[in-house]
């Protein structure tokens, strides 16, 4: 055999082995996908949508109104209510007016029995007369005590009707508070359901956001890392742009699922005859460059 063959020879017997073992490292003990916890706002009434100014792609802020949806109807129902609640209120009895006589005739049914008693002291009236004019007072007292019982009754009926109405007034005041779309957190429109003049019911999703500046890398570690990995632990999150471009960021293990899972076909991890993985969060900064559903790598 030539001598240069021999050489060539021992040339691949030796880099075989130091070719295979480069494949086989791996930079990373695990991957996963850059993910965001998600809100989708949905509609609290029903009616035709005037306003959504809203693009896929826009910062809102906490609070920002979004949307409005028509409050005609229940603008007209808000009024509707008022009128017959000052309607009630008006129908309530004067008690004071309508006892007015009765407390009159008492107080000369009073005079009238302290006359009849003095001219009996003085011999003048008979015991018949003054148990005439006692009866008379006693009557009248209690006409005054059923009426004024009656008209009490009434005015709590009467005031329970206009409260019963202003708890409906304050209903409808806060459904028609509830047709402004407020955006519940800050953060970027990712998907929008609906559009400016549709009709909408209660429930139905409006549009879907997330807060791009916190968002976490869901990736899988085998049973055999757990060991490694505690919440709280910092650990190193690399983004994949594609080709050779990578970007390093600081990660926080902030959850570590309890119960393990088949491995997903699109996650790759260190052990590959490893079936079951546990799912682990990990949050990272957002410099504006991460997108949802991207590729990432964790380095321990």
């Amino acid at each position: 055999m030539k001598p240069s063959v021999i050489i060539n020879l021992l040339f691949v017997a030796v880099a075989a082995p130091l070719m295979t073992g480069c494949s086989e490292k791996k930079d990373y003990d695990a991957t996963g996908i850059f993910e965001a916890t998600t809100v989708t706002v949905s509609a609290e009434t029903s009616g035709k949508i005037l306003s959504f100014p809203l693009e896929e792609g826009d910062s809102v802020y906490a609070g920002q109104q979004v949307a409005q949806i028509d409050t005609t109807l229940l603008t007209l129902q808000l009024a509707q209510l008022g009128s017959q609640r000052q309607s009630a209120i008006s129908s309530s009895p004067d008690i004071a007016a309508q006892v007015a006589s009765l407390k009159v005739q008492i107080a000369h049914a009073k005079e009238e029995k302290a006359r009849v008693e003095r001219l009996l002291a003085s011999g003048a009236a008979t015991q018949k007369q003054c148990d005439d004019a006692a009866a008379q007072l006693s009557t009248l007292q209690g006409q005054l005590e059923g009426v004024t019982s009656t008209l009490s009754k009434n005015r709590s009926s009467v005031s329970g009707n206009a409260s019963a109405i202003q708890y409906q007034r304050d209903q409808i005041e806060q459904q028609i508070e509830r047709c402004r779309i407020m955006a519940p957190e800050s953060g970027t429109v990712l998907c929008k359901y609906a559009q400016r003049g549709e009709f909408v019911a209660s429930g139905k999703p409006l549009f879907r956001m997330a807060n791009l500046d916190e968002i976490f890398l869901r990736s899988y570690f085998t049973a055999s890392q757990l060991a490694n990995i505690k919440l709280g632990q910092k650990v190193t999150v690399i983004a994949d742009f594609g080709g050779e471009e990578q970007f390093e960021y600081p990660g926080v293990i902030t959850w570590i699922a309890q119960e393990s899972e088949f491995t997903p076909k699109s996650i790759q991890t260190k052990d590959s005859r490893a079936n079951l993985v546990y799912a682990v969060k990990i949050a990272v900064k957002n410099d504006g460059r991460l997108k949802l559903g991207q590729y990432g790598e964790v380095r321990l």
